[in-house]
């Protein structure tokens, strides 16, 4: 029995309970009735909402509970897009240096696309395997750069990643060995801070280097290379999330501090132009990079999703009428494909050549025009497997970047909200509640382990295949499954074109091996 005192508090709590769910009860119906005759009489917007007010509305809530469902209970292993639940597995357990092997049996299917890799009798034994060794890029710059690792973290901007995001990429970036590109927003004291190497991005706007009208700022750019850890500039002409637009930073995430970076107004939309304002043609595009090369001493470069190819064999042309002094020391080719930008969909799904025609399209052209020796080439896009990145080695490529693949590393969980400020990772928000989640010291560890175990299998295919180092890797490595569940080679897909062939023949433009690109070939 309770005694007569905690008797009447339950009672009067009791009683107070009941008058609130009753209140509580009375508020719902009253806001169901307001929401019900909004729907089906004030608003005219909705169809859905219109002809079954009220109600209609769920609609809309579980559509956005949809996308977590789909990933969590319903997808299976590789059916996701853009990167399926066994890549990012594997992605996550790279970054937290745990076991990759499987048991059991492969789960890929043997779909058109497959990349398979011819195996030896006599792979490469251990105590035989070779380092991978640095490679010098701008050989004509006054301070030619000698990059440590092959597989290197692609431009993301600080605006477009959170500042604990980017702290931990310079972390992770100088205890892997890589180098950590700023992307288009400018540099950032976040980029320093782990004393990596860095690459610095001239984006269409010039962010952190533009002058009052936009246009490039020489004094600006100089005091901008003079940072010992600013190894190279690339211009960027175009991105693979939305090849022939500029990049897009929605107005909740130009903070103060970003404005200041970068130099635009707090709190508005930054859009950046759709081109290099005064770069028009490839003698344009040679001058900006003679200018940005004379004024940094770093070597200097350009990234571009490829569509049209005339214009490289223009700028090819025009290399060897100036001299090979006057050509970019590197080529960033990007994907066509899509990428940690926000783009219109239009552009991110049907705009440009994704990578496995537009890489080897532009290996060929520099073997053709003798030119591959002096322009290294950067392969970007969705290469966040081993696998991928093997293939794009195979292909000529002498390094690779990732931009998701780092942020997977950095705990992205492909949550798609990437430009609403809302990332509940805090990866790319602005918000302190949501960055509170990520940790820099925790992921940077995270951020090497990923770069580190990566490496080490793309070693371990290249030395299955009887080569000593994953840069001895070629075409004849390397075969395509095709639509009939068959597989051809690489070689015969892409045959390898006679060094300065173009150059006695002339452009390839209207022949093979760019035959099976024209309408009805």
């Amino acid at each position: 029995m309770l005694s007569p005192q905690l008797q009447s508090w339950l009672d009067t709590f009791i009683t107070w309970l009941e008058l609130g769910l009753l209140l509580a009860l009375v508020v719902v119906l009253l806001t169901a009735l307001v929401l019900w005759f909004q729907d089906r009489y004030l608003q005219t917007a909705h169809s859905i909402r219109r002809n079954y007010p009220l109600i209609g509305r769920f609609r809309y809530f579980f559509e956005h509970l949809g996308e977590f469902f789909r990933q969590y209970f319903f997808a299976m292993d590789r059916e996701e897009l853009p990167f399926n639940r066994a890549q990012r597995s594997w992605v996550y357990r790279a970054a937290k240096n745990l076991s990759n092997t499987v048991a059991f049996g492969s789960t890929k299917q043997n779909g058109a696309g497959r990349v398979v890799f011819l195996n030896t009798p006599f792979p490469t034994l251990e105590k035989d395997a070779a380092e991978t060794m640095p490679l010098m890029i701008g050989p004509h710059a006054r301070q030619p750069y000698v990059a440590r690792s092959f597989y290197n973290i692609s431009g993301m901007s600080f605006g477009a990643l959170s500042k604990p995001a980017v702290r931990a990429l310079s972390h992770g970036a100088s205890l892997a060995g890589c180098w950590l590109n700023t992307g288009e927003g400018g540099l950032a004291p976040w980029h320093l801070e782990g004393h990596c190497d860095v690459i610095f991005q001239i984006g269409t706007a010039r962010y952190g280097v533009r002058d009052a009208d936009g246009g490039l700022d020489d004094a600006r750019l100089e005091q901008v290379a003079q940072r010992p850890e600013v190894k190279m500039i690339e211009i960027k002409l175009s991105q693979g999330a939305k090849p022939g637009k500029g990049g897009i930073l929605p107005g909740p995430k130009v903070t103060e501090e970003i404005a200041s970076i970068r130099g635009i107004p707090v709190g508005q939309p930054s859009i950046s132009p759709n081109g290099q304002p005064d770069v028009g043609s490839a003698a344009d595009l040679l001058d900006m990079i003679h200018r940005v090369r004379d004024v940094t001493g770093k070597p200097t470069g350009i990234k571009a999703v490829i569509g049209s190819w005339q214009w490289l064999e223009d700028l090819f042309m025009e290399i060897h009428e100036r001299g090979l002094e006057s050509a970019p020391d590197f080529i960033t080719i990007d994907s066509g494909d899509g990428g940690t930008g926000a783009a219109p969909m239009s552009l991110m799904d049907d705009v440009g050549l994704n990578l496995s025609e537009s890489l080897p399209l532009v290996v060929d052209l520099l073997d053709g025009f003798a030119l591959r020796e002096r322009i290294r080439v950067i392969a970007s896009g969705k290469l966040i497997t081993p696998n991928m990145v093997a293939w794009a080695i195979a292909m000529g490529a002498d390094f690779c970047v990732s931009a998701r693949g780092y942020m997977f590393a950095l705990g992205c969980i492909q949550a798609m909200q990437c430009n609403r400020n809302t990332c509940p990772t805090g990866v790319t928000t602005h918000n302190p509640r949501l960055q509170r989640g990520l940790v820099p010291a925790e992921k940077a560890q995270r951020v090497a382990y990923f770069h580190a175990n990566l490496v080490k299998e793309v070693e371990t295919i290249a030395h299955s295949c009887g080569v000593g180092e994953p840069r001895e890797l070629r075409r004849h490595h390397v075969r395509l499954v095709n639509s009939n569940g068959d597989s051809i080679p690489m070689e015969e897909l892409w045959p390898p074109i006679e060094r300065g062939l173009y150059l006695t023949e002339g452009r390839p433009s209207l022949h093979a091996p760019f035959a099976r690109f024209r309408v009805g070939a």
